[in-house]
């Protein structure tokens, strides 16, 4: 049986294994290794774009694996299919991984209804493992009816999850701190549902900071978005809620929501509009990719690099030039390819 097939025969412990071997064939970085996975990747296109991608990040200590293991028991409990992909933080030493998701999960991992794919981020911007987004291909191609992609933590870098999901969520704590470092602008604004999480340790924090933040989301909806200040009905508005993953309490309003704003988005059409607005900017991100991999690897560049990188470091030529000097190298380079 081939490994496409495999993962399209339904759920069952073939097709388990067929996932864990095309999600570790999508992340080799040998040649043979990624054709491969090209291959397989366009004979399961047709089979994919069916499950809800739903992105949730925030800081360390939030909860979002409790969060996350109620929400997906609670999505088995529905009768739908769950697959996690929860990027943990490499070692800046040996590159690995602690892969702790599992451990934090224990009940959902156990159940055959859900996959829980735990991957290193390798250093890659955006919390999100580099082939986050071929990893949720597969799973939806599975049958998964909702994929779930949690990043590493939230900062200037760990906002990639909300350019290749359908919906963006952030968690909050009750007592943030200073409520500036607690709504930070450049992560709310991607946001469309902020979760105040363990409401039940301070019910009285979670009920200031909900209003805080949804009056924040107010503001950066009338000054980003001219839509969402004529209170639109047709359109998904940000909204903040309190919730407590802990005790299982609100997590059914969490996914009435979710299921809110995925009709809504659906019926106005910018849900498939977002879709193909990612699938463009992911494949310009893979050109870009690739480009900055065959500059780096060009003998014509290398041979000049660490000279030229010398002078630039020294002051004796300007880091404008020496990029145009090292561009010309690579594109004489390959003119004569």
């Amino acid at each position: 049986m081939s490994l496409a097939a495999a993962l399209l025969g339904g759920p069952g412990p073939v097709q388990r294994r067929a996932i864990a071997k095309a999600i570790t064939l999508l992340e080799s970085t040998r040649t043979d290794h990624r054709q491969q996975a090209d291959a397989l990747l366009t004979e399961l296109l047709p089979h994919t774009g069916r499950a809800l991608r739903l992105g949730i990040s925030g800081v360390p200590g939030v909860g979002k694996s409790t969060f996350i293991e109620a929400l997906g028991l609670f999505l088995i409990d529905q009768g739908l299919r769950v697959a996690v992909l929860a990027v943990d933080p490499s070692s800046s030493v040996s590159g690995g991984s602690i892969l702790g998701d599992k451990t934090r999960m224990e009940r959902l991992s156990m159940d055959e209804r859900a996959y829980i794919r735990p991957s290193p981020s390798s250093g890659t911007l955006g919390g999100v493992a580099e082939k986050t987004r071929e990893a949720m291909l597969i799973c939806e191609a599975a049958g998964f009816d909702v994929v779930i992609v949690e990043t590493v933590g939230v900062g200037q870098s760990e906002t990639a999850v909300a350019g290749m999901t359908d919906m963006y969520c952030l968690l909050q704590l009750p007592n943030a701190g200073d409520d500036l470092q607690a709504i930070k602008k450049g992560v709310m604004e991607l946001a469309d549902l902020v979760v105040i999480n363990k409401a039940d340790i301070d019910a009285a924090a979670a009920t200031r900071a909900q209003a805080q933040i949804a009056s924040s989301l107010r503001l950066f909806g009338q000054l980003g978005h001219p839509d969402h200040a004529h209170h639109d009905r047709t359109i998904w508005h940000p909204r903040a809620m309190q919730l407590s993953a802990l005790k299982a309490d609100g997590i059914d309003s969490f996914w009435a929501a979710v299921s809110e704003y995925r009709d809504l988005q659906t019926a106005n059409g910018r849900l498939a509009a977002k879709r193909q607005a990612q699938a463009q900017a992911w494949m310009w991100e893979r050109i870009q990719a690739g480009l900055r991999q065959r500059f780096a690897e060009a003998p014509a560049v290398r041979a000049v690099l660490a000279e030229t990188t010398a002078q630039v470091l020294n002051g004796t030529l300007a880091a404008s030039t020496a990029a145009r000097r090292l561009l010309a190298k690579f594109s004489g380079e390959n003119d004569h390819a």
